[in-house]
């Protein structure tokens, strides 16, 4: 069998661009066939700001030539209020969120963001004190977790990035608890190292599996992803399907990164310089119909507040755009899957939708804010991070970053939908059917959706072939983005109804 390994992702990557009981998983060897998937976090740029516990300011960011999103903008620009003014936070439901590695002070991180941007402190966070009614943290780990990296004089592949998958998982954790303060968090966190297919992929996919057959969350966090042109066959994709099936039997929701290379992935071999797929590729587990891929935009609202476009402040993308709130973003991941043919639940678009072969599922389903040049702050002090160079060269220390990615939108969106879980009173189970129900509705399309027309290409390499954005449905940022206070009480309804 081949190797199924991790690799980090990017356009120009780390080095050039900036208390409830659980029930215990225990992995065993998958047979998977002759994988040879590349598996990576899909964070894909990310710059240190500030170093220390307070924030940076937006001059600080400007003058790097982007913008940094805090929690209160973020969530004004997609229309959170109204539900947190109604007390619809997440409260009593729980995200399961899936990374390789993990980061040894996430507790320590998680609590000067919280302390940093006024957001509600969680059980399990350090120096918290538990109060009764309040939001846990709690991890699951499986084998060895340290982030630091391997030395220069290592033999290994170097492929393992446990640098960058200390920031994915303080990304996904601190996000997704911005965005549902209420919710619990349960972060299940895996070894990947390349032992011939037996971990990696089929380690996730147990731990899902296990989310899903024990109801230990209502809602999944995948922020990984690889070409499906990158495993051995279409065969032994399929058989890691399993925990999605068993997800979608037991009500629980799957979300998955689309990607932050465009249409342009890679395959593993050979390993030091990964062979590019030479037409237009989707990732999976995005490409997956029983998993709602989550897609990427530069979101040119205020980063102070949120309310108002921005069309002065950097980056070049929004004052090229005068007057959008939201451009399609070049590194997301989107297109036509090779493996999937188009579910029925696609089979009606918006008006004006990019057309979807019948043959081919359309990725992705949905979007949110993905460029770091207009990125969301992350507070990291994990010592492995210190090994991450900046544009400068030098090796940066810990403190605020501002980051990018379709895995900043991925968590986001499971933390909306921890909140119509909780208008559901429980989970709401697979979503894909009821989001475009509800794009078939011109109203309730246009009250639920930013639909983001308007942008660059996702031609993120000059040699493969990029997609547009339009109206309703694009292969760059689906359906669009979430007017939450809208769509969610819309999705509860249509789910009952489908």
């Amino acid at each position: 069998m081949g190797w199924l390994t991790v690799r980090s992702s990017g356009r120009r990557l780390v080095r050039s661009l900036a208390g409830a009981a659980l029930v215990a998983f225990v992995m065993q060897p998958i047979a998977v066939g002759a994988a040879t998937a590349v598996i990576r976090p899909s964070v894909s740029d990310f710059e240190l700001i500030g170093a220390g516990p307070i924030p940076p300011t937006q001059a600080e960011c400007a003058s790097v030539g982007r913008r940094c999103f805090n929690p209160t903008a973020i969530n004004n620009s997609y229309n959170e209020g109204p539900l947190f003014s109604r007390g619809l936070n997440g409260a009593g439901q729980t995200i399961a969120i899936v990374d390789a590695i993990g980061s040894e002070t996430i507790r320590h991180d998680l609590h000067i963001f919280d302390q940093a941007f006024g957001v509600q402190a969680m059980c399990g966070e350090e120096a918290v004190v538990c109060q009764p009614g309040m939001p846990t943290f709690s991890e699951q780990q499986q084998g060895e977790t340290a982030s630091k990296p391997a030395p220069p004089t290592s033999n290994g592949a170097g492929l393992q990035a446990r640098d960058v998958w200390a920031l994915e998982t303080t990304l996904d954790v601190e996000w997704a608890h911005s965005v549902a303060p209420g919710a619990n968090i349960l972060l299940l966190t895996t070894p990947p190292n390349e032992t011939l297919g037996v971990q990696g992929f089929p380690n996730f996919m147990k731990a899902e599996d296990t989310v899903a057959l024990n109801h230990l969350a209502g809602v999944i966090s995948q922020s990984f992803a690889s070409t499906e042109e990158a495993f051995a066959s279409t065969q032994s994709l399929l058989n890691l399907r399993f925990a999605f099936q068993d997800a979608r039997a037991a009500g629980v929701t799957v979300l998955g990164a689309s990607g932050d290379t465009g249409t342009a992935n890679t395959k593993l071999q050979p390993i030091k310089n990964p062979a590019t797929v030479p037409f237009p590729t989707v990732n999976w587990p995005a490409s997956d119909p029983l998993v709602t891929g989550v897609g990427g935009t530069y979101l040119c609202t205020g980063a102070t507040s949120g309310t108002v476009v921005d069309s002065t402040s950097p980056p070049s993308q929004c004052q090229s755009f005068a007057g959008q709130r939201e451009l399609s973003w070049v590194g997301s991941g989107g297109g036509y899957s090779h493996v999937f043919p188009r579910p029925s639940f696609q089979d009606t678009l918006p008006a004006g939708s990019t057309p979807i072969p019948s043959t081919q599922r359309g990725v992705p389903d949905v979007s949110y804010q993905a460029s770091a040049r207009t990125g969301v702050l992350v507070y990291i002090t994990n010592p492995g991070s210190t090994g991450i160079a900046c544009p400068s060269g030098d090796p940066c220390s810990t403190g605020w970053y501002v980051v990018g990615g379709t895995s900043s939108g991925t968590p986001q969106w499971a933390g909306l939908i921890a909140i119509a879980d909780q208008i559901n009173g429980g989970p709401l189970g697979w979503i894909n059917p009821a989001l475009y129900l509800i794009g078939t509705n011109p109203t309730r399309y246009a009250n639920d959706f930013f639909d983001v027309t308007t942008g660059v290409s996702n031609q993120n390499d000059p040699s493969i072939p990029g997609y547009n954005a339009s109206s309703g449905w694009d292969p760059i940022t689906g359906l669009g983005t979430p007017n939450a206070a809208n769509l969610l009480p819309d999705l509860v309804n249509a789910v009952k109804g489908h």
